[in-house]
């Protein structure tokens, strides 16, 4: 069963799946606007610039979008319906087009996508996906769907990219002081659920963030990589408690509540947020004293949460105190780390450039990273903008009474950081990475590009262990190539 995201409280509502409504409004008077003699036009998906000093990108989420069109057929419903409500709107729809969409083609959309094997990572500049009409009566479309095109790739897309590199940093800093990135996949736990803009997002970014990591309480990622990915479990959770249960017998009852939940989960992990009233008093007194029997004969890892507080300090005193509490080994590398059944959690004030702060800040007083997990909110799936990596989708090339002319822009104000490429581009596969070059210029097998869409139907289904491993091997280079010709 499936809810209306808008329902029609007066019975004068539109549809909310009507394709024809999921554009910028100028678009729809664009069709006319082309050259006389148009017949294809080939657009790109990239990101232009990198975020910071993060400029690795891993490309992620097209999938989704392909199986909605693949899905969707245009009726002339949907024509009917929309070309009022645009008039209305102060625009006019291009029903002829739409009309030969209807009664040539079933329907089914007449566009050629290809794309990069997702899981791909590769730096900005690189062409992620390669839009072109097969229709040359219907040479506005490619950049009627650059809307959805773009959105369907570049939150992903982000996403993964942000998720990768805080991971990579925690992975650093467990190689350093740890002396192995063991537990990785779950050194970085998404909590962003609540912080999204919408079920969709945390669908599809909490999704994202499992491409790098297997800890998550985002739900809806799950079903949205079991639907999409043919995962059949992409994340795991554990019992962790809120403060509406750590606050329901006030101050005085927060230590019987501990003394609770420990006999109630006596073996396996369990998160524990310890910060509602003083949480150096419940680290030092209730965990360190009174409770520390229990933690240390449970067959299983107590996860102590701070909530509160700046992070930088807060992580290190807090993992210090429960070391005098309950001792302390020295890594291989010469770190200090906690026993097995305690380790701490942070999952308040988390974002990329928290991160490493924090670890420095452990490594300086020689605390081991091991000692600590990350949950990351609204870091993870709300705080990016298309604006990070620069995501653009740009028209290349158009082909004009059976030529082909470039097209670019190249704006003096932009100072170079808006030029497009001209010419239908693809991705060449070289032994240092994947670059732009023109589709004329790249050897056969040797575009990255692959068609995964065609006329309505889903070419090429991608798992989501397959874009794993891409993910998880860096770089896309000429090492690749074996994963680019199986996808295609």
């Amino acid at each position: 069963m499936t809810t209306a995201r808008f329902p029609d409280l007066f019975g004068t509502g539109i549809r909310e799946d009507n394709p024809l409504f999921d554009t910028d409004s100028y678009k729809y008077s664009h069709a006319g606007m082309f050259p006389a003699g148009t017949e294809i036009a080939s657009a790109t998906i990239l990101a232009r610039a990198p975020w910071g000093d993060l400029d690795e990108v891993v490309f992620f989420g097209l999938q989704f979008e392909l199986a909605r069109l693949a899905a969707l057929r245009i009726t002339q419903d949907m024509i009917d319906e929309a070309a009022p409500v645009l008039r209305a709107h102060g625009l006019a729809l291009y029903v002829q087009g739409w009309q030969r969409i209807v009664d040539a083609h079933e329907g089914r959309l007449p566009v050629r996508i290809d794309a990069l094997p997702e899981g791909s990572v590769v730096r900005p500049g690189v062409p992620q996906v390669r839009v072109e009409n097969t229709d040359p009566l219907l040479w506005w479309l490619p950049s009627f769907l650059e809307t959805r095109l773009l959105r369907a790739v570049w939150y992903p897309s982000t996403v993964a990219s942000l998720s990768r590199a805080g991971l990579n940093v925690i992975r650093q800093m467990r190689v350093r002081t740890d002396g192995s990135d063991a537990g990785i996949a779950f050194a970085l736990h998404d909590f962003g659920a609540r912080g999204a803009s919408s079920f969709e997002s945390a669908a599809i970014g909490g999704a994202a963030h499992l491409v790098n990591a297997q800890g998550t309480d985002t739900v809806p990622a799950l079903m949205a990589l079991r639907n999409v990915y043919g995962a059949d479990m992409a994340g795991y959770s554990i019992p962790a408690t809120e403060h509406t249960i750590m606050t329901a017998e006030g101050p005085e009852g927060e230590l019987g509540v501990m003394r609770r939940l420990l006999a109630a989960n006596p073996t396996g992990l369990l998160a524990v947020v310890s910060d509602s009233y003083d949480l150096m008093r419940a680290v030092r007194e209730y965990w360190g004293k009174a409770l520390r029997a229990e933690v240390l004969g449970r067959d299983g890892t107590l996860v102590i949460r701070p909530d509160s507080g700046d992070p930088v300090e807060i992580v290190p005193d807090v993992i210090e105190a429960l070391m005098g509490a309950f001792g302390a080994t020295l890594t291989p590398t010469g770190y200090r780390i906690l026993p097995p059944q305690v380790r701490v959690i942070q999952g308040d004030g988390i974002t990329r450039t928290t991160i490493p702060l924090i670890l420095e800040a452990m490594e300086a007083r020689g605390l081991a990273a091991g000692n600590l997990a990350f949950g990351m909110g609204g870091g993870l799936l709300q705080q990016v903008t298309r604006d990070a990596f620069g995501y653009a989708m740009k028209t290349n090339a158009l082909r004009v009474g059976g030529v082909w002319r470039d097209t670019f822009k190249d704006p003096i104000t932009a100072k170079g950081g808006k030029t497009s490429a001209r010419g239908r581009q693809g991705a060449f596969i070289t032994g240092a990475g994947l670059v732009a070059r023109r589709i004329e210029a790249i050897p056969a097998g040797c575009d990255a590009l692959v068609p995964v869409f065609e006329d309505g139907r889903l070419l090429v289904v991608q798992r989501i262990e397959e874009v794993r491993a891409r993910a998880a091997a860096g770089l896309a280079t000429a090492d690749t190539l074996e994963m680019v010709r199986a996808a295609a």
